[in-house]
């Protein structure tokens, strides 16, 4: 237990940063990481997956707390657009959570591993809204953020994510500078994992995992891997604010490529 939990430790400071880089808890190599790990620690092959998915949504609350608490002192969190998107995302965790329960392991992984490749695709092609004189638009808001948000929690639950994959690409199109969609992206982070989190404790069945678990939460791995990241996180935040918005786009994709065939690997 010890060795494992110093595995969890080094992930969280990985996810960490990716945390502050890119609006995301982590969660994308958290999944990808924990499919192969938790087997080793006692967690029964055909729950891996839903143990994974569910302890790196956990260990997102805290590492997107610490993000987005960075990427606000510099002023990159627009809270009018996270309060409208809340409501939403609390909903679409909770019933994204409920949905994946359901879902058989190995389908799950392959699920995880094509969002992945959709995903780079849309970052690698994807364009943004142009605006007049290169200023950033108001941040965005109203009834359209909150549906979106609905589909952004329950993705976000089924493969296991902070939401920045959808998130960011989502705020950039709408004109708003991919730095501040970072920091933004990072606050949604919260919401997410909190309504999945739970979501993955209450609604496995009961036993789903040996020991130190509650539900498909697997305890030491949430733990560990927040307990680090959020040390880390602040030096990702740093790291995005050098970056231009265009290689920050090429980071975020090749990840994503590299996660999506560490998955199809596994399977």
């Amino acid at each position: 237990m010890f060795v494992s939990l110093l595995l969890f430790l080094a992930l969280g400071a990985i996810a960490g940063v990716l945390a502050g880089l890119l609006g995301v808890g982590g969660g994308l190599v958290l999944v990808a990481a924990l499919a192969w790990m938790l087997p080793g620690v006692g967690v029964p092959k055909e729950a891996a997956m839903h143990a994974a998915l569910a302890s790196s949504l956990a260990s997102i609350v805290l590492t997107a707390a610490a993000s987005a608490r960075a990427h606000h002192g510099r002023g990159s969190v627009l809270w009018p657009t996270v309060r409208w998107m809340i409501p939403g995302l609390l909903l679409g965790g909770w019933l994204g959570s409920g949905v994946a329960v359901r879902i058989d392991g190995d389908a799950l992984r392959w699920i995880v591993a094509g969002y992945c490749l959709i995903a780079a695709a849309q970052l690698t092609f994807g364009g943004t809204r142009a605006v007049a004189g290169g200023a950033e638009v108001a941040a965005p808001h109203g009834a359209p953020m909150t549906l979106a948000g609905v589909f952004i929690g329950a993705v976000s639950a089924v493969v296991g994510i902070g939401g920045g994959s959808m998130t960011v690409p989502l705020l950039v199109w709408r004109g708003v500078k991919p730095v501040r969609a970072v920091g933004t992206s990072s606050a949604c982070g919260v919401a997410i994992g909190l309504a999945s989190a739970v979501g993955y404790a209450l609604h496995a069945p009961h036993g789903a995992l040996p020991q130190y678990a509650v539900g498909y939460v697997y305890l030491p791995a949430a733990i560990g891997v927040a307990a680090a990241s959020v040390l880390a996180a602040p030096y990702g935040m740093r790291l995005a604010h050098r970056l231009d918005g265009t290689s920050l786009k090429r980071v975020f994709a090749g990840f994503l490529i590299a996660v999506a065939m560490s998955l199809a690997l596994a399977a």
